[in-house]
């Protein structure tokens, strides 16, 4: 008796089961979007699932900016927008009509280097290089965040700019990993740049 009670149930459930729904279209959408990168403006049109950090190297061939993990945990796509720095690859294209969005190419030019650029050369703060875009955007942005900083634009000398321990250094850069293991070098990139010698 028992056991046609539960073969009773257990018919009434599979019976209970909605119908499956049609598949959905699997057809990208498309939308148009304007970024404003390193002070230019550029129209796109990209499916809306693209990363900024795609749009970026696929659409707008800025391929300084690196992907690393594509999963937000190494830092390898940090840039800024509006000042504050991001994991390229954790946001969407469309989200950033408008933002002002810096990359490594819009922060100095091989004759015009911007102090942390420089900095990283005389300092080696980097081995294979891959990390080193957005290692420099980061530290460029922690200056900015703190107040110790200049305009990422500006490429003045600011050997006058107050100091900054090398363990707030060290807390603010964890977000980004460098494999090959440059940190002291890279620190000591940041501290040159916020005027406080090594």
């Amino acid at each position: 008796m028992a056991g046609s009670a539960t073969a009773g149930a257990q018919a009434l459930a599979k019976g209970s089961e909605p119908a499956p729904s049609p598949p959905r279209s699997l057809e990208p959408v498309h939308s148009r979007v304007r970024l404003r990168v390193n002070g230019t403006d550029h129209d796109l049109e990209v499916d809306t699932r693209t990363s900024l950090l795609d749009a970026l190297r696929e659409h707008l061939h800025l391929t300084g900016t690196k992907k690393g993990c594509d999963h937000g945990q190494c830092g390898a796509c940090t840039i800024m927008v509006d000042g504050q720095r991001i994991n390229s690859c954790l946001t969407l294209a469309v989200m950033h009509e408008g933002d002002a969005i810096t990359t490594i190419e819009g922060l100095g030019t091989p004759d015009k280097l911007h102090p942390m650029q420089a900095a990283f050369i005389s300092h080696d703060g980097y081995q294979c290089g891959y990390c080193t875009p957005g290692q420099i955007c980061s530290a460029v942005a922690v200056l900015e965040e703190i107040g110790q900083g200049i305009p990422s634009h500006v490429t003045a000398d600011i050997s006058a700019a107050p100091s900054l321990s090398a363990d707030e250094i060290r807390e603010r850069m964890s977000g980004n990993i460098c494999r090959c293991g440059a940190y002291s070098n890279i620190i000591e990139a940041i501290t040159e740049v916020a005027g406080r010698r090594a």
